[in-house]
C-alpha cells in the first residue's frame, strides 16, 4: 500500500479531505438551529450522519478503490449500470416523495434515505470508461454502435423527468455530452452525430408537446422564475434565493464569524443542503467564498491533470467523469443560489449534508487516485 500512496496525487487527496472536514463543520454550523426548532432533533443530527457517511465512503475508497486495477471494473460495471437503470424505474413503485419528486428510497430500518439519480450519475460514467474503451479497439465503428450510449443515457433521462426530476434527468445528459466530446473521434464524425441528436430531441420535444404530456409539472415550472428573487420575497420562486442574498450581504467580506449566521434562524430553508454556500458567506465572508471557489479550482485541475495523462480511453473517460460531475454540480448550485438560473436543488460538492452525492463524489475522486496510480505505473 505504501507504494501505492506514492503515486497517488496527494495534493488532490488532500483537497478533497480539508473540503470534506471543512463541509463537517459548516454542516454542523449551519444545521444545529434548525434540527432543533423544526425537525426536533440534536443539534448534532445532520453533522453525525453526514460524518458516518463520509468515512464509510473513505474506508471503501482506502480499503477497495485504491486496490481495484480499473480493468477489472468491465464485469461490475455493466451491472452496476444496468441495477441503477432499474433502482430508476422501480422508484415509482417502491420510491418516497420529498422535495415535490419521487426520487428516494426511504431504508426505514437504517433511517436512510437513497437518492439513485446519484448512483445513476457514477453508474453512467463507469458504464461509458468501459463501453468506449472497447468500442475504440474496433476497427470500424458503424454510426449505431456510437448512439447506443446516447440511447441508453436518454431512457436513464426519461425515468428521471417522470419522477419529475428535469434538472437531474439535463445533468444525465450533459454528463454523457460532455463525456463524447472528449473522446478522439474526428470532428467530422462528431458533428454528424450532434446534428442527429439535436433533430432526435427536438422531435421528442414535439411529440411531448403534442400529446399533452405534463412532463413539466406546476412546481417545476415556478422554478424557472429565478431573476430578481427579492421582488418576490413572499412567493417560494423568491422567497430562498433572496434569503440566500440576504446572508452573503450580512456576511459582507470578512463574515460575521464562524456560528454567528442569523439567516439559519429558519429563514434560509434547508440551509445545511443546496444553500450551504450563503451561510459560508455569510460567517466567513465573501473571502471565505472565494476560498471555496479556489480550493473547486484547484482539485478540478488536479483532476484534469490526470485524465489528460490517462493511457487509456477508460482511465481517460473515468477523470474527466470525476471532473464534470464535480464542474456540473459546482456550477448549477452556485448559478442557482445568484439567481442566474432556475434553482433545481442540486448539492454542492463535500460541501451540502446529503449521503448518496456524497458517497458517489468521494469514491469517484479515489476511482481518480486509482487512474492516477496507474498513470504512474508506466513506465
Amino acid at each position: 500500500m505504501k507504494a501505492k500512496i506514492k503515486k497517488l496525487d496527494l495534493p488532490l487527496l488532500m483537497a478533497m479531505i480539508i473540503f470534506l472536514i471543512f463541509g463537517l463543520i459548516m454542516i454542523f454550523s449551519a444545521s444545529n438551529v434548525s434540527a432543533v426548532l423544526r425537525y426536533q432533533v440534536s443539534t448534532t443530527h445532520f453533522f453525525k450522519r453526514q460524518l458516518l457517511f463520509v468515512l464509510a465512503a473513505l474506508f471503501v475508497g482506502f480499503t477497495i478503490v485504491l486496490r481495484v486495477p480499473t480493468k477489472k471494473y468491465r464485469f461490475f460495471g455493466v451491472l452496476y449500470f444496468l441495477g441503477s437503470i432499474l433502482a430508476l424505474f422501480l422508484i415509482f413503485v417502491y420510491g418516497k416523495v420529498a422535495g415535490g419528486a419521487k426520487s428516494w428510497y426511504a431504508l426505514g430500518s437504517l433511517s436512510v434515505n437513497l437518492q439513485p439519480i446519484e448512483f445513476a450519475k457514477t453508474a453512467l460514467i463507469i458504464f461509458l470508461s468501459i463501453y468506449y474503451s472497447v468500442v475504440y479497439r474496433l476497427k470500424s465503428r458503424p454510426m449505431v454502435v456510437t448512439i447506443i450510449p446516447f440511447i441508453l443515457t436518454a431512457i436513464m433521462a426519461v425515468l428521471i423527468v417522470l419522477q419529475p426530476d428535469l434538472g437531474g434527468a439535463l445533468i444525465i445528459c450533459a454528463l454523457m455530452g460532455l463525456l463524447y466530446l472528449t473522446l478522439p473521434d474526428d470532428k467530422k464524425s462528431k458533428s454528424n452525430l450532434i446534428k442527429i441528436i439535436i433533430v432526435g430531441g427536438v422531435l421528442f420535444l414535439a411529440v411531448l408537446l403534442y400529446s399533452g404530456s405534463n412532463f413539466i409539472d406546476n412546481y417545476q415550472l415556478k422554478r424557472l422564475q429565478f431573476s430578481h428573487p427579492c421582488s418576490r420575497y413572499i412567493e417560494d420562486t423568491g422567497y430562498q434565493v433572496c434569503n440566500g442574498f440576504i446572508a452573503m450581504h450580512n456576511g459582507g467580506f470578512l463574515g460575521r464569524g464562524l456560528g454567528k449566521s442569523t439567516q439559519k434562524y429558519l429563514y434560509l430553508p434547508e440551509a445545511h443542503t443546496d444553500f450551504i454556500f450563503p451561510i459560508i458567506v455569510e460567517e466567513l465572508g465573501y473571502l471565505g467564498g472565494l476560498v471555496v471557489v479556489f480550493g473547486y479550482a484547484f482539485m478540478l485541475y488536479r483532476i484534469l491533470n490526470i485524465a489528460r495523462r490517462a493511457k487509456t480511453i477508460q482511465n481517460q473517460v473515468l477523470s474527466y467523469g470525476c471532473l464534470f460531475y464535480m464542474l456540473i454540480h459546482i456550477m448549477i448550485n452556485l448559478l442557482g443560489v445568484l439567481a442566474l438560473m432556475p434553482l433545481t436543488g442540486v448539492p454542492l460538492p463535500f460541501l451540502s449534508y446529503g449521503g448518496s452525492y456524497t458517497v458517489n463524489l468521494i469514491l469517484m475522486v479515489f476511482i481518480v487516485e486509482r487512474v492516477s496510480i496507474e498513470n504512474n505505473s508506466v513506465k
